[in-house]
């Protein structure tokens, strides 16, 4: 176990990852999302005390299988594993808003909000499970794909500053939405909800119903936030089995705490500035390492120093965000 623990936090050779580990963690995946099936069935609004309790559930476990990472394969991957989930449960956070603004461009009933985020969360599972793989057999054949993850999250880093730093607010308009023009071309699609319902007929046609619309428009938000996500956690560890856990476990649980967060996501005012800072310290990290590759002297962050600068990002992004928020209402209190 030792040489684990102090090798390269970047290195895909040494994997935690035994047969044995990865079939237990994909079978409880697959059994938490089997759960979450069942939950949803009945489509009904979710009240606060249970999407509380699932979000309370979905951050203890995540965190005593760090536990069982630091004791039974050290510090330094218990250090990268919690990294790493600090890391995307952050950028789920980002999915989110985008989820929540998709559900109020197509006008989605809120009893049909749970299960709509259900396959959200398999979509992104089933994407980054493809880009994980990818990624890893990439990082393992050539060096300069470090590189190349690096730019890939200073350019997404420059795009998220973008669009936090602009005046106009976020806006989904449906019909500009690629996939959905593309739907329509070839099916037609029925005035209402049918609940959860993708198919029905109309004029006796096969058609899809919004439901299936919404689907697939959350499937494509998934692909964009998969490209920022998987060189993200690659960037704190490059092995493949913690890359998955950390992006397994930061998505399974986003169903509930979409409900806890609902209407504190519009206070987080500042959240962009913060993703945008967290993409590019780990962009400028994996572009270090690829130096370090070439050149030995050149030095590399520390994963620990990683999650205290990321840890750090999220504190005071919080923290200005709500003090924003508190002063924006003092400003329309008075000017009322």
């Amino acid at each position: 176990m030792l040489p684990l623990a102090v090798a390269d936090p970047l290195s895909p050779l040494d994997s935690v990852g035994t047969p044995l580990l990865w079939a237990v963690t994909i079978t409880a995946v697959i059994a938490l999302l089997a759960l979450d099936f069942l939950i949803t069935r009945r489509p009904h609004e979710v009240s606060m005390r249970e999407a509380t309790a699932w979000s309370a559930f979905y951050v203890a476990l995540p965190l005593a299988f760090g536990g069982y990472i630091w004791s039974r394969f050290g510090s330094e991957r218990g250090v990268e594993y919690l990294t790493g989930y600090v890391v995307e449960k952050s950028l789920s956070v980002d999915n989110l808003f985008v989820f929540m603004l998709l559900l109020a461009a197509f006008a989605v009933p809120r009893v049909l909000h749970q299960r709509a985020l259900l396959y959200g969360i398999i979509g992104a599972l089933l994407l980054r499970g493809i880009f994980i793989a990818l990624g890893a057999a990439a990082l393992a054949a050539f060096d300069w794909v470090f590189l190349a993850f690096g730019v890939i999250l200073v350019l997404s880093a420059a795009k998220i500053l973008k669009d936090a730093m602009s005046s106009t607010p976020h806006v989904v308009e449906v019909d500009h939405i690629r996939s959905v023009r593309l739907l329509r071309r070839f099916m037609p699609v029925t005035s209402s909800y049918e609940g959860t319902r993708m198919l029905s007929r109309v004029d006796g046609r096969r058609a899809m119903t919004p439901f299936a619309l919404v689907v697939v428009a959350i499937f494509a938000t998934d692909v964009v936030f998969a490209v920022d996500s998987v060189p993200a956690v690659y960037g704190i560890t490059g092995d493949p089995f913690l890359v998955f856990a950390t992006n397994a476990f930061a998505l399974l649980g986003l169903r509930a705490l979409y409900f806890v967060l609902e209407g504190a996501l519009s206070k987080l005012t500042h959240l962009g500035y913060g993703l945008a800072a967290i993409l590019a310290f780990i962009g400028v990290k994996l572009g270090l390492h690829w130096a370090h590759l070439q050149w030995t002297a050149v030095p590399e962050v520390p994963t620990l120093l990683s999650l205290a600068v990321i840890v750090g990002i999220l504190v005071l992004t919080t923290a200005t965000s709500l003090a924003a928020s508190r002063r924006a209402e003092r400003q329309r209190a008075a000017s009322a």
